[in-house]
This record gives C-alpha cells, structure tokens and sequence, in this order.
C-alpha cells in the first residue's frame, strides 16, 4: 500500500456482494416483505384469493433482483474501461469469480427437478455478466492501452 488511496477501484462489487450475502440484511427484508404484505392484504381482502398468494415467489422476485445487483456492478467500470483501454481498474479474477458463479448457479438450477426459475434468472445473468467482463477484459487488456493515471507521465502534474 504505497500510495494509501484505492484510486478508482469501485466498492460496489463488495458493498453489493456483502449485503447479498449479509444476515442481517435478509431478515430486514424479510420483515419489510412481510410489512408488504401484510399491507396487501390489509388493502385488497375482498379481491385477494390466498390460493394466488406466494411468499416464495415474492421473495425468489426479490432474490433475483439483489443478484442481478450483485452480478451487475462488476459492470460499473465499464465506461472506464473503455474510454481507456486498460483494465487497471477492473479486477480479473473477480470477473473469473462471477463467471464461474453464474455457471455453477445456472447449471443447479437446469438440473433441478423441477426447474427453479429465480435460480435460473438470476444465474443466466451472472453468467452473461461474466462473459460480457471477461470479453471486456481480453479486448481491453492489449499492449496499446494507455494509462491516463500515470505519476510519470511528463505532460501531467500531480497536486
């Protein structure tokens, strides 16, 4: 840790992957999704039938959405990455990690009997996502990339 700064590295993969996984979190959101619900039925009694109701799609819905979250914000960087052509700030072996993740999630759920489709959604995308960084990288990782954030650059004056 020479320069004691994380320069332009993004938290948010962690921040997300830790409130995913988190304990706490998930009881919150349990509790707000029973709040909802709840609510729900406190509003629309006579119109609701119990028979529709499903708390576990509820919360496969819910899953879903802080997986695609969790799978989505490696991609936060991409402009970046782009503009400059290095990869200096995006982690391979996280891009690795999501891939692989979104596979092994993708495939338990294809196997499955029967087939559990939040899984599914939710490893497709962190699948796709991890293709989409891992291309990301290969093509951006070439010798021409610049390195704009350079200490030795002559015509840059660090403040």
């Amino acid at each position: 840790m020479k320069k004691k700064h994380v320069e332009e590295f993004h938290d948010y993969p962690y921040l997300t992957t830790f409130f995913n996984c988190a304990f706490l979190i998930k009881i919150i959101c349990c509790l707000l999704i029973e709040i909802v619900l709840l609510l729900f039925i406190g509003l629309c009694y006579h119109q609701l039938r119990y028979e529709h109701l499903s708390v576990s799609g509820m919360f496969g819905v819910l899953s879903d959405i802080l997986n695609i979250m969790m799978y989505a914000s490696p991609l936060t960087i991409m402009p970046k990455v782009l503009r400059t052509k290095s990869v200096k700030y995006m982690p391979f072996w996280l891009s690795v990690a999501t891939f692989l993740n979104g596979v092994c999630w993708t495939i338990y759920a294809l196997i499955n009997s029967p087939i559990n489709i939040y899984v599914l959604i939710s490893g497709s995308f962190g699948t796709i996502s991890g293709i989409v960084q891992l291309i990301l990288y290969c093509s951006c990782n070439g010798e021409n990339a610049e390195n704009t954030d350079d200490v030795s650059n002559p015509t840059k004056i660090p403040f």
